[in-house]
């Protein structure tokens, strides 16, 4: 059924290529694109900077000229931790710039495009007979069936 509908696309005009260029094209897929070639390059540019500078420094306090060659022996297992010292250091530095220079600027401009905003009036209350919450509109409570007053929510404040 598959192999029908993609031959019929490609003879009807291109119907299941046309499809796959609509999806391709669409702006989120191309920004997610571009975002992940960008994560593997700064990936790549942040491990160098682990690799070749943090980790000596590292090492030289611990009196080893290459970090990343930290292991130790048990049972005849060798253990290398200094590649997962080199790892974890990569993960706090990329984990650092995502939220210094991405986390905290958007919850930044999400504050203050809702400056100017008013929250929201209740749309619930709790029923007199049982506490459940209801709709305030509600004539009966779903819940014990008792019936209630309707409420009208409060006028919106200029």
């Amino acid at each position: 059924m598959a192999t029908e509908r993609f031959g019929a696309g490609l003879k009807a005009g291109g119907g299941i290529l046309r499809e796959f260029r609509t999806f391709l094209l669409r702006g989120n897929v191309v920004d997610l694109a571009v975002g992940v070639v960008i994560g593997v390059a700064f990936t790549s540019v942040v491990q160098a900077l682990v690799r070749d500078l943090i980790t000596p420094l590292i090492a030289a306090i611990g009196a080893k000229p290459d970090f990343g060659t930290l292991t130790f022996m048990l049972n005849h297992s060798l253990f290398r931790y200094g590649d997962f010292i080199n790892a974890l250091v990569t993960f706090i530095i990329i984990a650092a710039v995502v939220f210094f220079f991405v986390v905290m600027p958007v919850n930044h401009l999400v504050a203050l495009s809702q400056r100017g905003r008013q929250a929201p009036g209740p749309t619930t209350r709790d029923c007199p007979e049982c506490l459940s919450r209801i709709p305030l509109k509600a004539t009966r409570c779903a819940f014990c069936a008792v019936q209630v007053v309707p409420v009208a929510p409060d006028p919106p404040v200029a």
